[in-house]
């Protein structure tokens, strides 16, 4: 009887150690991933906090999508013939397909659009032409000007794409003007797979896949609301069923 109260006695403490080592591990858990949350809150706080004050005040006064922010559906060159068709125009058609991203964005109408662009490529051509006739530079200098004029305006209406649909990126406006004037088909391709892929209709991002970081309009308002775990109850299982087959077989 001794040696059996012994084995029940060790038994019992057995299971008790067991029970408050799996408690105690169940606690660390439900801290470490309290811990997490609010490591991940913080940090997102901060990142967008630098943001903020990175920003310009008229691009935090767009008010159209707060703080969603968006980017370009790859990348200018190497991601040219993603979209075969939208490559096609671009390359063949730049006036049309340039029209057409216009009205998408809601900048204007598509033959509008596209008649300012052809005028001006026609112009530089001409004065090129007339250039290698006669061989007077004024003509020379027409056609570079006519060049740059259709990098700055193109330019322009990239930067304002960027701007009204929040698009992020480190792209100045003497940049959009450089990409356009180094290589507008890769460009005009790259602003087209955006606003198609994206479903974009008269100045309507309808999107796919936004990436939210939180609204302008909220303020200093926490963006994350961090929600504690539910409480668990950790109910401690007693030793019934072994004291049962214990006294069972003393009883026997």
């Amino acid at each position: 009887m001794a040696e059996l109260e012994k084995q029940e006695k060790v038994v019992v403490n057995g299971n008790r150690e067991e029970e408050e080592e799996e408690r105690l591990l169940e606690e660390m858990t439900v801290l470490d991933f309290d811990m997490l949350c609010s490591t991940v809150v913080l940090q997102t706080q901060g990142k967008w906090r630098k943001l903020e004050s990175a920003e310009d005040c008229s691009e935090q006064g767009n008010a159209d999508f707060g703080g969603v922010l968006r980017m370009w559906e790859g990348e200018v060159v190497l991601d040219f013939l993603d979209d075969r068709r939208v490559a096609l125009q671009s390359a063949c058609c730049p006036c049309y397909r340039f029209g057409k991203n216009m009205r998408r964005a809601g900048f204007g109408f598509c033959f509008l659009q596209g008649t300012v662009y052809f005028i001006f490529v026609v112009s530089a051509f001409l004065n090129f032409l007339a250039f290698i006739v006669t061989k007077r530079n004024c003509f020379l200098y027409l056609a570079v000007a006519f060049i740059i004029s259709i990098g700055a305006y193109l330019g322009f209406f990239r930067t304002q794409i960027k701007r009204k649909f929040n698009i992020r990126g480190n792209d100045s406006l003497v940049d959009d003007c450089i990409y356009h004037l180094i290589c507008p088909c890769c460009t005009l391709s790259q602003e087209s797979r955006t606003l198609e892929m994206n479903n974009v209709q008269d100045g309507t991002w309808h999107g796919r896949g936004d990436i939210c970081i939180g609204s302008y309009g909220e303020g200093s308002k926490a963006f994350f609301e961090l929600h504690p775990p539910p409480p668990i109850s950790i109910k401690t299982p007693e030793p019934c069923s072994m004291q049962n087959s214990l006294n069972g077989d003393d009883n026997a």
